[in-house]
């Protein structure tokens, strides 16, 4: 049975690989749009329905200019902006409802035993998603398309652990986050998986406002160790939940994208929809 939506992800995909490739040379719609072997309005469409806004506005989003005006402006870099402007915005400052609570030491060192863990598959704006959660909160999010391949990764994270695929509150509140209205979102619950220092930068992550961004650098200094910026990149690559955890806000202080654990087109298209999200 052919999966229409599938198939859409999978051009919008490929489409922002070549935006990100060629957005220097600004291709045209038509170019683009041959690319994913569409016509200019069937693909203007798709991807405006999939993006909220057009692909040569998603382009801007993705320049490297629109990224270092982004960081001299301040809100990125003044990352406790995100905690001072109230709850009146909830549906900008979703990140103010999440809760990390590391795992204990031994939970840490035995490979989860004596964990229960629910886990469950589902959509997102972004791909398919595997959400996996303790009765403390939620262990685990990420994005893959392949199910066997998903589960295989999170069982070498907690080989020890008892495993349930079934659908839970924790879950419920965490993939609610990729709805546009948070104003009734219950205080989602992070139970991770860490070393004190890795909670500390994923904790910084969190404080990062919806559709802004920041650098290595900068996420060194917020936590007071500026000589630090390799070390707090490999534990931003290490973030096992993806998008709550918003590790797809931290970019090269040039401005560049740089790398991301599921795919520097996806991280593409998740900056480019939170800057969409928030133009709105």
């Amino acid at each position: 049975m052919i999966d229409q939506k599938q198939i859409n992800y999978n051009r919008i995909e490929k489409a922002i690989y070549y935006i990100c490739e060629n957005f220097k040379n600004q291709p045209s719609l038509d170019e683009t749009a041959a690319v994913v072997n569409l016509s200019s309005f069937h693909f203007q469409r798709l991807f405006s329905d999939w993006a909220g806004l057009s692909p040569k506005k998603f382009m801007q989003y993705l320049s490297v200019e629109y990224a270092k005006d982004l960081l001299k402006g301040g809100q990125s870099t003044l990352m406790d902006t995100a905690y001072e402007t109230g709850f009146s915005s909830t549906s900008r400052l979703h990140d103010l409802f999440v809760n990390i609570e590391g795992m204990t030491p031994g939970e840490f060192k035995n490979g989860g035993k004596n964990l229960q863990i629910n886990y469950c598959f589902a959509e997102s704006p972004f791909g398919r998603l595997i959400v996996a959660s303790t009765a403390k909160g939620v262990c685990c999010i990420a994005f893959e398309e392949d199910e066997r391949q998903a589960l295989i990764t999170l069982k070498q994270r907690f080989p020890n652990a008892v495993y349930h695929q079934m659908v839970d509150k924790f879950q419920q509140d965490a993939l609610f986050i990729f709805q546009n209205d948070w104003s009734q979102l219950d205080k989602i619950k992070l139970h991770l998986k860490g070393t004190p220092f890795q909670l500390k930068v994923w904790e910084s992550l969190l404080k990062i406002p919806m559709g802004g961004l920041t650098t290595y650098g900068d996420i060194a200094k917020n936590i007071e160790k500026p000589k630090a910026a390799r070390v707090v990149g490999r534990a931003i690559a290490s973030n096992p939940v993806a998008f709550i955890i918003p590790c797809h806000r931290v970019i090269q202080s040039s401005g560049n994208i740089g790398g991301y654990m599921w795919g520097t087109a996806r991280k593409s298209a998740i900056i480019g929809w939170e800057a969409a999200q928030n133009d709105q």
